[in-house]
Formats: structure tokens, sequence, C-alpha cells
């Protein structure tokens, strides 16, 4: 049963110019470690992390009443097989996150689907 559903677009530039005028605090406040090592350990770091970024915005708009979430308790990581799943590190969150992800050269998508 879907719970939610959730989309965002961000433009690569957005999130390449918060880094650059904000460099480490912006990256330690939105993103979590392994977010930040396994985004620059890509040819292109800001579409990574800009997929990153829509992938936790389309989370909050899937699960609504997000007041009590912080960009942290939201961890994106990719399986073995490459595909992006999020660990939710909130208390007494019982259901499972859908997520994709996909960028180009200056956006980035993501959508998640809260099912129960």
């Amino acid at each position: 049963m879907i719970i939610g559903t959730g989309i965002d677009i961000i433009e690569v530039s957005r999130i390449a110019k918060a880094i650059e005028r904000w460099g480490e605090n912006f990256m330690t406040h939105v993103f979590c470690d392994e977010e930040i090592a396994y985004s620059q350990r890509h040819k292109a770091p800001n579409q990574h992390f800009a997929g990153r970024f829509a992938a936790k915005e389309a989370i909050l708009k899937a699960i609504g009443d997000n007041a009590h979430i912080n960009w942290k308790d939201m961890l994106i990581l990719n399986d073995k097989f490459g595909r992006p799943f999020c660990r939710l590190d909130i208390k007494d969150f019982k259901y499972k996150i859908l997520l994709s992800i996909s960028h180009t050269e200056n956006y980035a998508v993501a959508n998640a689907i809260i099912t129960s």
C-alpha cells in the first residue's frame, strides 16, 4: 500500500554554488560522511550531490509531516547493484522507502515512494 509519494528536481549548478559558497559547512550540514565520500569519488561530484539532495527532498515530501526530520537523518546510499536506497534514522518509522535518482550535467531528479 502506498503511504506517500514525493518528487524533486534541482539544478546541479545550485548545489555547486552552495558548495562553492559555504564549502564543508554546507556539505556536512546536508550530507552524511558516506554520501560525501560517494559523491567525491565520481568524475562529476556535484551531479551526485544534487541527486542525493533531490532524493532527500523527495523523501520529505513523501513522508509529509517532516518537521522532525533533519537532513542527516536520511542517508542515501547505493546497493551492490547501484540502486539507490535510503537508511532513515527515525525512531518508529516502519515503512519502506522506494527511491529512484537520475541526473544529467544540468539537473538531478529523484522520486520517493513510501509503502507499508
